[in-house]
């Protein structure tokens, strides 16, 4: 009996890749909701407009998607959410279900909770309110599905145009009653981002029997008005209440006609729908392990990849612009929004070429209406809304990673022209950028970072160039692609910010951080930001006098001090190792960099450390915060041996790979196995050979033309 039960253990853990296995079990949307990771538990569907998730009602950085682990009480839940942001916003159109009217009036009722009684896998999130509510959730695109069975017959359920979070406050309200089974209403709000709208529709599966409107300014029969203007609504509820809740960016009406086409859809059926389409992007990368510890932390790494960014445009291809203009979007199905480019370019939207070829030629031109809208192409786009948040211009990298891939679906010389254009934009320190040939530090706060960013967008943008056949430009920006090298001081050994008459500053500290608008690193010291040099290790590693001389660098960057000094150090400095901080992308590059440099151990040992400490199970499972994906992106990659230290060049460098055996779905519709023999005991030691397709390739990296190929790639281990 014990065998037969051991036996019967072991094949409920194995992740099989076989075409029954369901992956959405693997799945862990709290993981990451403690810490820094900043993520939500919620209901949604890949890059769904509505992420319907609870809200805790407490704020805080830590509270920048809504919730935190740590928290035990639900304020509401609200329709919009970011996904492991550092600062929060949205939460629109929360909704929270009373069992009487005693605290109906007050501004944020939080309702306690157990974390006993709450679940969540993708596309349905559920919990059982102290008050006896249990209350179920789960979405569609435009959607939002909620589910709620009361203890007592006469529930209630409170809609609230003025909750808010952190930096967010609400401009204008309204709630209106149409008929008796259906409200709309509309949220404007200013934030992170200026002039968001979000119109929303409802519609009940019981009549309402009487409502409340509070914190109105004004009403007119069954209509109220009020920046803070909520409604509670009574209902019989010896049945479960069911309420369909569709979103728009641009009307009542477009919402209502959204809401029309789940009519005759049951919650059962919308759970069923949201967790096939879960389905369906995990089984992209299918997984053979016995381990399933970590095949949750690559399902759920990979479906975080798939949160942002997230549908704009109502089903009719309209959208609202921040100020109040109502577009038709035309170069595509879906207008996106919700860029981090500051932190997806570097490997999620390099993963997006393999996983997301039909939604990615969306997503570019979404960059390029915001260029014909706006002027530019998007540093940190939300709701339309430039936030011009962190540094760089790193759409570039994005739409040139795709160029050079030969992914159709957009206009590359309109998307040369808005890349051009964003390298000569007169704001962010670009003009003194240009003039210097290096962004002068008492010129523009951040002026370290900025000017290597600047040079691999411009090395980015010289690559389009060569293959659009503009020669002159190639050159402009290959040249400008150099700048790094102005601010290496060779003495020290690191990238250091020039005042405009040339001269260093000092006193010069590696290990000083400064989180505001006159540091010159931002978020981050120098040993985080110097190796940002992707586009040219040859010429880099030139700066050190050889290639082993900036191998001794990293070294010391893994074994230097894990102290931060100054007073207003960036929280942003989160998983360290020495001054390696996994927790913020401008390290994430740095270990592969050791592969490059013809060490591939070296990264083999650093990649297990990282992966074994900072990427855990649980709500602390995030070393620092997700950032749309990022985070995630950098787990999916490396677990599969490889990633893309230039994230425009279309090569991955290896690293060590943590699967076995997977298989995945190309966008040709060939397939690529990836197969991994060796030491299992102590696979740090690297990687000691690897065969593509039977012949033999060098232990340094593989281009994205050959992985097209399809087909086998045999990696041995030490």
């Amino acid at each position: 009996m014990k065998r037969i039960l051991f036996i019967t253990v072991i094949s409920i853990l194995c992740v099989s890749n076989t075409d029954g296995q369901k992956l959405t079990q693997f799945v862990d949307p709290f993981l990451g909701t403690g810490g820094h990771g900043h993520v939500y538990p919620g209901a949604t569907v890949p890059f769904g407009m509505v992420q319907l998730s609870p809200d805790n009602g407490d704020e805080g950085w830590d509270w920048c998607g809504g919730y935190h682990y740590s928290s035990k009480t639900i304020a509401g839940f609200s329709h919009t959410h970011l996904s492991g942001t550092g600062i929060g916003d949205w939460c629109d159109i929360s909704v929270l279900p009373l069992i009487d009217t005693n605290e109906m009036r007050k501004v944020k009722i939080k309702s306690p909770f157990d974390h006993k009684n709450e679940k969540a896998r993708p596309g349905h999130y559920s919990v059982k309110l102290n008050n006896g509510i249990n209350c179920e959730l789960t979405a569609a695109e435009r959607t939002g599905f909620h589910q709620y069975t009361f203890p007592n017959n006469n529930g209630w359920l409170k809609f609230d145009m003025g909750f808010r979070i952190n930096w967010d406050g609400s401009t204008a309200g309204m709630l209106s009653i149409i008929d008796d089974y259906t409200i709309i209403g509309y949220r404007f709000s200013n934030g992170w981002a200026k002039g968001q709208k979000i119109y929303f529709a409802a519609k009940f599966n019981t009549p309402i029997k009487q409502h409340v409107f509070l914190n109105d300014t004004s009403q007119t029969n069954n209509t109220a008005h009020g920046k803070l203007v909520q409604l509670a609504l009574q209902f019989s509820t010896k049945n479960p209440l069911v309420s369909k809740v569709a979103i728009s960016t641009v009307s009542t009406e477009n919402a209502l006609s959204e809401l029309n086409k789940y009519q005759a859809v049951s919650f059962e059926n919308a759970v069923k729908s949201a967790n096939l389409l879960w389905e369906n992007e995990l089984q992209k990368i299918k997984i053979n392990t016995n381990d399933r510890a970590f095949a949750e932390r690559f399902y759920t790494a990979l479906y975080r990849t798939c949160l942002a960014p997230v549908l704009q445009s109502d089903a009719n291809g309209s959208y609202q612009t921040h100020d109040n203009k109502t577009l038709q979007f035309k170069k595509g199905k879906n207008k996106y929004t919700v860029f981090s480019q500051w932190d997806v370019f570097r490997a999620l939207n390099p993963l997006f070429t393999i996983t997301q070829p039909d939604k990615l030629p969306d997503m570019i031109n979404s960059m390029l209406q915001l260029y014909e809208d706006n002027g530019l192409l998007p540093v940190w786009d939300l709701s339309t809304w430039e936030t011009n948040t962190m540094t760089g211009y790193h759409s570039i990298p994005i739409i040139a990673d795709a160029i050079l891939k030969n992914i159709k679906g957009f206009d590359y010389n309109l998307a040369y022209e808005a890349m051009r254009k964003s390298a000569f934009q007169q704001q962010r320190g670009t003009p003194e950028y240009i003039q210097y040939g290096y962004l002068p530090q008492d010129k523009h706060g951040w002026s370290v970072t900025i000017t290597l960013e600047y040079a691999f967008d411009d090395w980015c943008i010289a690559q389009v160039a060569k293959q659009l056949n503009k020669t002159d430009d190639y050159n402009l920006f290959m040249n400008r692609a150099m700048s790094y090298k102005k601010l290496f001081d060779k003495s020290t050994g690191f990238m250091r910010s020039r005042n405009s008459n040339g001269l260093f500053n000092e006193p010069f500290d590696p290990l000083n951080s400064e989180h505001g608008e006159n540091g010159q690193y931002i978020e981050g010291t120098a040993w985080q930001h110097s190796f940002f040099v992707p586009h040219d290790i040859e010429g880099f590693a030139a700066l050190y006098g050889s290639k082993e001389q900036l191998v001794a660098k990293l070294d010391e960057l893994f074994n230097a001090p894990s102290e931060l000094h100054g007073e207003n150090v960036s929280g942003d400095i989160t998983g360290l190792i020495g001054q390696y901080a996994h927790g913020n992308e401008p390290s994430h590059h740095i270990i592969y960099m050791y592969t490059a440099l013809g060490h591939p151990e070296k990264a083999a040992k650093w990649i297990k450390v990282v992966t074994d400490s900072m990427y855990k199970n649980g709500a602390d499972g995030l070393s620092g915060n997700d950032d749309c994906g990022q985070m995630s992106a950098w787990y999916v990659w490396s677990s599969l041996g490889m990633y893309p230290m230039n994230p425009a060049s279309g090569e991955y460098i290896f690293g060590l790979p943590l699967i076995k055996d997977a298989t995945i779905q190309l966008p040709n519709k060939k397939t690529l196995q990836i197969k991994v023999t060796g030491n299992e005991a102590d696979n740090q030691k690297g990687i000691k050979s690897i065969q593509f397709n039977h012949q033999t390739i060098p232990v340094k990296s593989i281009s994205h033309q050959q992985l097209l190929k399809g087909g086998l790639l045999e990696i041995q281990l030490n």
